[in-house]
């Protein structure tokens, strides 16, 4: 089974002598992507509880390429918003220092994490609901899933249009076939 992929966006932090600090959520509860999957609350629990158990971490590569790891998840955590991450691009190695002028120069903004679905049920709208995923790494990216998830409170989720579009034609479609 290969990986599955999620997107939202980060803001960062400069920080000298650490490498450049970025955090974020890496994955919003109850937010449609643009995939239509919806991830609930609790998803990642048993994931980085079992990390944590075997002293492992999470890794933060580059385009989900695990050939190219750029930097430390010095915190991977939920929260009532999602996932949430923290860390610092690795200026010592190459992609790190590529990836930090591409953020100073506000070309790259996402976060993806990569995942293995253990749980996923059906909602009424036909949406796959992630109850339980695999957590394996989050990624710096280019194009991002959730497009309005920002980090470090900076307000209200805005809603997802298109999840809200294509809910209430769900529910149209569900009335005119039960007529």
């Amino acid at each position: 089974m290969e990986l599955e992929h999620k997107f939202c966006r980060f803001e960062v932090e400069a920080s000298g002598k650490d490498g450049l600090r970025i955090e974020g959520y890496a994955s919003l509860f109850g937010a449609c992507d643009q995939g239509g999957d919806i991830v609930a609350r609790g998803a990642y629990a048993a994931s980085l509880k079992r990390v944590m158990s075997e002293k492992r971490a999470i890794k933060m590569l580059w385009q989900h390429d695990p050939a190219q790891p750029i930097g430390i998840w010095d915190e991977v955590r939920e929260d009532e918003r999602g996932l949430y991450v923290k860390g610092r691009l690795l200026e010592s190695v190459e992609k790190g220092r590529e990836a930090a002028a591409l953020i100073a120069a506000g070309a790259i903004d996402g976060l993806s994490i990569g995942y293995r679905t253990v749980k996923a049920t059906k909602t009424d709208g036909g949406r796959r609901l992630l109850n339980e995923l695999e957590l394996w790494e989050v990624s710096l990216v280019t194009f991002p899933m959730l497009p309005s998830a920002r980090v470090a409170a900076k307000g209200d989720i805005p809603e997802d249009g298109l999840c809200e579009l294509a809910d209430a034609l769900e529910r149209a479609r569900r009335d005119l076939a039960g007529r």
